[in-house]
């Protein structure tokens, strides 16, 4: 429209938007073509709260720490770690891919009295009691 050298104002109406909408799009074809179009203006949307430094502790203690009495990082256990949200921490962590819940490598159990449950659950298993004398009936 504005090649047919439609006003800015007629041209406003007809797209039902403001004139200094139309001259905003107007002025960044001229100064960039094409490009200025299609492409998002430099410093458009919101800034990032959270800086790289930041960031880079969250996937360091991601793939190198484990918290106290689990195997693995949650994204609530992360986020009370380093004292942001877990909305943040699920970003962070779908950005670069981790799944710490995901591992390929078998983690023991960090509690404390772990051996001794693994201990009953085999004696059970290479043991079981009697039918009878537990009162279960399959």
């Amino acid at each position: 429209m504005a090649g047919e050298t439609k006003h800015d104002l007629d041209i406003g109406k007809s797209l039902n938007c403001s004139r200094n909408t139309v001259r905003l799009w107007r002025n960044r074809f001229i100064n960039h073509g094409i490009d200025g179009i299609v492409r998002d203006a430099p410093g458009r949307g919101r800034k990032p709260i959270i800086d790289k430094k930041k960031i880079d502790r969250i996937i360091k203690a991601t793939l190198h720490t484990t918290p106290t009495n689990a195997t693995h990082w949650s994204v609530r256990t992360m986020a009370r770690q380093q004292k942001i949200s877990p909305a943040s921490v699920q970003r962070i962590w779908y950005r670069y891919q981790l799944k710490p819940h995901l591992t390929e490598t078998f983690k023991l159990s960090k509690d404390p009295r772990f051996l001794e449950k693994l201990e009953d659950i085999v004696g059970l298993y290479l043991n079981p009691p009697d039918k009878e004398s537990t009162g279960i009936l399959f």
